[in-house]
């Protein structure tokens, strides 16, 4: 095996060797210390394209009373949490997984009456809290967490990615009213209701290195031809199968690992549940075929995010990405290019529209990319909304393609799923993701949703390698239309094939397992095309284990989008395979009381991702570090030394209020308070396109009636009257220019009637409770 080892720059060296005293953004020093995570260790073990990790978190307080530490950390968006334990001195407890509420009230119970417990919540796919509590002066505490999830395979390599770091995101929205639900720097919002849960406090530049980090990763092909092995951002030193990162590395950006691997082929592997249910799970993989058959003309539109969080290298690199891209269109292809932060720009003389890819009209985009600089907040869904639409009226002869150039850093991932699908349609939707500490989460989210690809790229060095991945995979799928025989409800199967990536598909069976699997689709030519695999049997528990987690997700999508009535089948699916989701939590409690219930509360900052140049300037919560919204990146000064008090949050002054529970009530599935939130988007979108020309705000109404209409269709009773009888106002034929105003301005009314008609209690309804 053959290493390849990523130096480490002296800028690097300089900062891990500096040792000022500057504080931590949400920190309150004291003589004893200030940071409860005291070290960090990833043990993982990789046994073909299967990656086993155990993270180990140790905490310790250093003061002089009972400590509760609050720890927001990222994991793999598509691992799946199946244990956790906690462990003190002798003790050790294994924790149970339960509904979220019933795990929280035994956690909270448990710190009231003395007793040491840990609690661990999903907020995103890839971020997670963890609570620590009643630490007793002095001591030491583990939590370990054990996770299964797969490896992505793409052209001969595998890619073992770990998130180590939940970067600042930016978080749109009007802010709401009374106490946060979190202990984080932003204020909850309309648009994100849980923003001050995922948005932990960072370390200001400087700060000695907090965490002591250790990875260590055991590599077992199974079978398969290991070639050359490479870390491109930590570096690492290799010891037969095994790598181990070096001392003094930071927990500041992704550890990625890739392996090159030879001799795969197509397999299914069936694995019968121990309960003797007759039930049992597959996993399908199937090569990509090869296709010589011509691309079809496409419509494409790119969208490449200038907020202020792309700036420095991540900017050079979109800029690269988005000519790359632009350069693959042929004569055949018609395009846009849509450049956004807080406003969205074009090339000036290529219009508004789909224009032909003309060597002209592809020189003036690149033109257009090569002076596009970073700036303003993350609003992602009117360029989101802007590219879709135009890519709606793509005629059947052509595949209307998106592709999205961001580095995903927002906080309302579930608003812009829910309010984006009803215009994806045809649309083939692709992310590429630049970033040391990437929102992998949310933009494999979205690329499923689109049925399309996301690429990663978390250097300028990994730049080259990635887009021509990203080429091969934009020219065209090379199957489409798969269907597999027998099929499985969940999760949601890919319905395309593309070049250099193997399908793979999971599912459930009912009584003995299928002999073989067949999968259909159509190629690039229109033949029909067909691939049949024999099952292998095997009892590997990790493909139970990703199964569920991937029907977790898919579940927790269709929520996210509008479908309440699938909240009790997330529950069920979560608690019958022990794998951690949304609606669930992790919780540990020791029987021994160890204080008398008084503690003090601190939350870990986190590191400032690499690359990142948040800046030292005080900034003002509401403000927005990106020139809008409710985001921060740099507080106030540090905190003064100051003796810890007797109880609340130890927090640097004004950055973040006191974290207690929002007491919300909670609206009923699919009731009107939900779509009271949806109605006063929909508000401010017609304020802000007001002023464009009738024949576009008449095709921004018809959108208005598509979106209405898919969300109506599930919900009955007489509150949605007055949407209903507006959806039939749109819908009642073409409209004149004077028209135009007036139902632009009913529609306003209507809408606004609506949301302004929000009963107490309605307000909120997240995955947590």
């Amino acid at each position: 095996m053959t290493f390849s080892v990523a130096p480490m720059l002296s800028a690097e060296l300089d900062r891990i060797g500096r040792t000022t005293e500057d504080a931590g953004v949400g920190v309150l020093r004291t003589e004893r210390g200030n940071l409860p995570l005291e070290r960090l260790d990833v043990r993982a073990t990789i046994t073909g394209l299967v990656g086993r990790v155990v993270l180990t978190t140790g905490f310790v307080n250093s003061h002089d009373t009972a400590l509760e530490a609050t720890y927001v950390f990222p994991l793999p968006d598509r691992a799946a949490v199946t244990g956790m334990k906690m462990t003190a001195g002798d003790r050790i407890v294994e924790a149970e997984l339960r509904e979220r509420a019933e795990a929280r009230q035994a956690y909270d119970e448990a710190i009231a009456a003395g007793r040491r417990a840990s609690i661990v919540e999903e907020e995103r796919p890839d971020v997670f809290t963890m609570r620590v509590g009643n630490i007793p002066a002095g001591e030491r505490v583990t939590v370990e967490l054990t996770m299964v999830g797969p490896l992505v395979f793409e052209d001969g390599a595998a890619t073992f990615r770990f998130p180590l770091v939940v970067a600042p995101r930016y978080v749109p929205g009007t802010p709401l009213p009374g106490p946060s639900v979190g202990d984080g720097y932003a204020e909850d919002t309309d648009l994100v209701p849980d923003a001050s849960r995922i948005t932990p406090p960072v370390l200001l530049p400087g700060f000695p290195n907090p965490v002591r980090l250790s990875i260590g990763v055991e590599i077992d092909p199974a079978g398969l031809e290991l070639g050359e092995v490479r870390s491109s951002l930590h570096t690492v030193t290799g010891e037969g199968n095994t790598v181990t990162v070096v001392p003094g590395e930071r927990a500041d950006r992704d550890f990625v690992l890739r392996l090159a691997y030879a001799g795969s082929s197509s397999a299914v592997v069936c694995v019968s549940d121990v309960d003797d249910s007759g039930e049992g799970t597959y996993q399908l993989t199937v090569l990509p075929p090869d296709s010589a058959a011509p691309v079809r003309p496409r419509d494409v539109v790119l969208l490449l995010d200038r907020s202020g969080s792309m700036s420095g290298w991540k900017m050079v690199a979109a800029r690269r990405a988005a000519a790359r891209i632009v350069d693959t269109l042929t004569a055949a292809d018609t395009f846009a290019v849509i450049t956004f932060d807080d406003s969205l720009e074009r090339p000036a003389e290529l219009g508004t529209g789909l224009v032909a890819a003309t060597d002209r009209h592809r020189f003036r985009a690149v033109e257009h990319l090569a002076a596009v600089q970073a700036r303003g907040g993350t609003e992602l869904f009117e360029p989101l909304r802007e590219g879709l639409t135009l890519l709606t009226r793509a005629s059947e002869e052509r595949d209307p393609v998106l592709v999205l150039v961001t580095d995903g850093q927002v906080g309302n991932e579930d608003q812009l799923l829910r309010d984006i699908a009803p215009v994806i349609n045809r649309t083939r939707v692709h992310a590429v993701g630049i970033d040391t500490a990437v929102n992998a989460g949310f933009l494999g989210r979205l690329a499923t949703a689109g049925a399309g690809r996301c690429e990663l790229v978390e250097s300028e060095d990994r730049l080259d390698d990635a887009m021509a991945h990203i080429q091969r995979r934009i020219g065209a799928p090379v199957i489409t239309d798969v269907v597999v025989s027998p099929g499985s409800e969940l999760p949601r199967q890919p319905s395309a094939i593309y070049p250099g990536v193997p399908f793979v598909a999971l599912g459930r069976y009912r009584g003995s397992a299928p002999a073989s699997f067949t999968v259909t689709g159509r190629s690039r030519d229109g033949a029909a095309w067909q691939e049949t695999v024999s099952v292998r049997h095997l009892d590997e528990p990790a493909v139970r284990a990703q199964w569920a987690r991937a029907a977790l997700r898919d579940l927790e999508d269709r929520y996210a989008t509008g479908d309440r009535a699938v909240e009790q089948e997330i529950v069920r699916t979560s608690l019958r395979f022990g794998v951690l989701c949304r609606f669930t939590a992790f919780v540990a409690v020791d029987e021994r009381i160890v204080s008398d219930g008084t503690v003090h509360r601190v939350v870990q900052p986190v590191e400032q991702p690499s690359g990142w140049d948040l800046g030292i300037a005080p900034m003002a919560v509401a403000a927005g570090g990106y020139g809008g919204g409710a985001m921060s990146f740099a507080g106030p000064p540090p905190a003064p030394a100051a003796a810890p008090q007797a109880a609340g949050r130890m927090r640097a002054p004004g950055l973040f209020r006191p974290a207690a529970p929002k007491q919300v009530a909670e609206s009923p599935s699919g009731g009107p308070g939900e779509l009271r939130e949806i109605a006063a988007v929909e508000v401010r979108r017609l304020e802000k396109d007001a002023g464009r020309p009738a024949w576009e705000r008449r095709e921004l109404l018809a959108d208005l009636a598509s979106r209405l209409g898919t969300l109506l269709s599930t919900r009955q009773g007489p509150a949605y009257e007055p949407l209903r009888r507006l959806v039939a106002e749109l819908n009642a034929g073409r409209l004149s220019d004077g028209e135009v105003g007036e139902l632009w301005a009913r529609a306003q009314q209507v809408l606004r009637e609506f949301a302004e008609g929000e009963v107490a209690g309605e307000r909120r309804r997240t995955f947590w409770r």
